[in-house]
């Protein structure tokens, strides 16, 4: 089965076995860091300070948190090329401070 242009040019994986897309995951290679579910507290009325008789909670509202992910090329002088990599702010700080090769090394990378 051929793939569509679209589905070929676009971040998203085609899963020819299910006749859908799957999105590719965002997870940092390095930390592990991915998308977690947490909840947002509604709130109505108006504060006691601008004249009201107070906020109140009426509900929560699931939301999510995503990671700083970036795409990266890191220089990785040990082999003498670039690896491209999917990885979050705090993963790029951790390949500063330990070395391209060694925090790829034991992420898995190469």
């Amino acid at each position: 089965m051929k793939l569509p242009a679209l589905a070929r040019a676009s971040p998203k994986m085609w899963d020819t076995n299910l006749q859908r897309t799957v999105y590719m995951a965002r997870t940092c290679k390095i930390t592990g860091a991915k998308v977690t579910s947490g909840r947002r507290i509604h709130r109505s009325g108006k504060a006691k300070k601008k004249g009201g008789i107070g906020r109140h909670v009426t509900k929560t509202v699931k939301r999510q948190f995503k990671p700083n992910l970036r795409q990266k090329r890191i220089w990785v002088p040990e082999l003498g090329r670039y690896v491209r990599v999917k990885v979050s702010a705090r993963g790029l700080k951790t390949i500063d401070k330990n070395g391209a090769y060694n925090t790829l090394k034991k992420a898995g990378l190469i």
